[in-house]
């Protein structure tokens, strides 16, 4: 299967999905924020960690998901893959986070 796959398709691995899943983030604005909901979702996980208040998880999804979807909606016009491969759409994230954080791919 290839980049170009419908959503509702399967992946037989993460490594299939991947492709798809840059396909469907072509544009900067839309990458910049998943870089930023991600960031939020790291940066939040750690002051859970460091205050000992789970309180902070219940923002986690809100932080991550909403710059995310607004990227999705508003300059991709797509639906998002968490939808329909919320474990892959999750590895992918932080996967494009890393990939943008070191260069590999551009903002």
């Amino acid at each position: 299967m290839d980049a170009h796959q419908q959503p509702g398709q399967r992946f037989s691995s993460f490594t299939e999905f991947y492709p798809y899943y840059l396909s469907e983030h072509r544009h900067s604005t839309s990458r910049r924020l998943h870089f930023a909901g991600t960031a939020l979702v790291i940066l939040i996980a750690v002051a859970a960690v460091v205050t000992w208040n789970p309180w902070w998880l219940l923002v986690m999804p809100v932080a991550g998901y909403g710059f995310a979807w607004a990227g999705h909606f508003f300059f991709e016009r797509n639906r998002p893959a968490t939808f329909t491969h919320p474990l892959y759409s999750l590895l992918g994230d932080f996967r494009m986070f890393w990939e943008l954080l070191t260069g590999r791919l551009k903002f």
